[in-house]
């Protein structure tokens, strides 16, 4: 067994997750959370003082065994944390223990005794076609700021990318001609995915009122969306923006951005669309995440049976 410390083992690991992997800064922060979250709870444990960077030092992967992990996750539904939660950080436990046998530091996974919890599979929010029509036909387009939200959630409803993905989109992303943009997903992994001609237009109709903007503004030349000062506008303006935007329109839930994605994928699927193509569009790597989707088709579809069948 080593006798390199815990929190060493879990600097190299993330270290091999950001070099060897390429994860993104924000998978990165959360596998951090997840596992110094974990340390800080057995070195309390084992008596150590969690506060003290020396003695939470001294903790060994010899501390840690099944019993360790199931006690941890018991502490987590103490806390009130959701089950998802709870299997994300049980899921960011077992790939740290796999990593270390993988490189031989220990002989078995400790993990791999815990079961995973049982997820509840919510019906993901989504909105119908008069919604999403009546959010982006609500948009007034005069000032420059109504251009810019006008483009950005026609491209959101168009394509289906994740807000991550569309407040990193560059102008040379966008290729007008052939009806497609180039984004970068997950994992720095590429993808191209097409795009519809009112987003296109509307895209068109931004960057052109960019042009003409006369306040001496000096602007990001390398994004696409910008915010009021010029530079690459955020993940979290986006959503405010959206959430502002659905409420003054009169749709009165709480709308995110990942909430036009779902409606993407249900809109597509509802029209007959391919399940492996949307799989493709939306950029997941199991065909069971683009499933979930089907949930509510296959709801809809079940009341109309109920409804219109003689013999059910």
């Amino acid at each position: 067994m080593s006798s390199v410390t815990l929190t060493d083992h879990a600097d190299a690991f993330l270290n091999f997750l950001s070099v060897q992997k390429n994860y993104s800064e924000h998978t990165l922060r959360a596998y951090h959370n997840d596992l110094y979250e974990f340390i800080w709870y057995v070195a309390g444990q084992s008596h150590l003082n969690p506060e003290n960077p020396k003695e939470m030092s001294s903790l060994l992967v010899s501390h840690v065994d099944a019993l360790s992990i199931r006690a941890y996750l018991g502490h987590l539904y103490k806390k009130k944390n959701k089950k998802s939660s709870v299997a994300r950080k049980l899921s960011a436990l077992r790939s740290f223990f796999k990593y270390l046998l993988k490189h031989e530091v220990i002989k078995n996974n400790p993990a791999d005794l815990v079961m995973t919890p049982k997820q509840d599979k919510p019906i993901p929010a989504y909105l119908t076609v008069d919604d999403i029509f009546r959010l982006l036909d609500s948009i007034d387009t005069d000032p420059l700021s109504g251009k810019r939200d006008r483009a950005m959630f026609e491209t959101l409803y168009s394509t289906g990318i994740r807000v991550s993905e569309l407040a990193g989109l560059d102008p040379d992303h966008v290729d007008c001609t052939a009806g497609l943009i180039r984004v970068l997903g997950k994992g720095n992994k590429e993808r191209v995915v097409p795009i519809g001609k009112k987003a296109l237009t509307a895209i068109g109709e931004y960057r052109e009122a960019l042009l003409h903007v006369e306040s001496g503004l000096v602007m990001d030349p390398s994004a696409l969306f910008l915010n009021s000062r010029g530079g690459r506008i955020t993940e979290r303006s986006i959503a405010r923006i959206l959430k502002e935007r659905a409420l003054f329109c009169g749709i009165g839930v709480p709308i995110f951005p990942h909430a036009v994605r779902h409606t993407f994928a249900t809109h597509m699927l509802d029209a007959g669309a391919d399940l492996r193509g949307v799989q493709e569009i939306l950029g997941h790597e199991s065909l069971s995440t683009t499933q979930k989707y089907t949930h509510v088709t296959i709801d809809r579809l079940m009341k109309v049976y109920d409804k219109a069948h003689p013999r059910k």
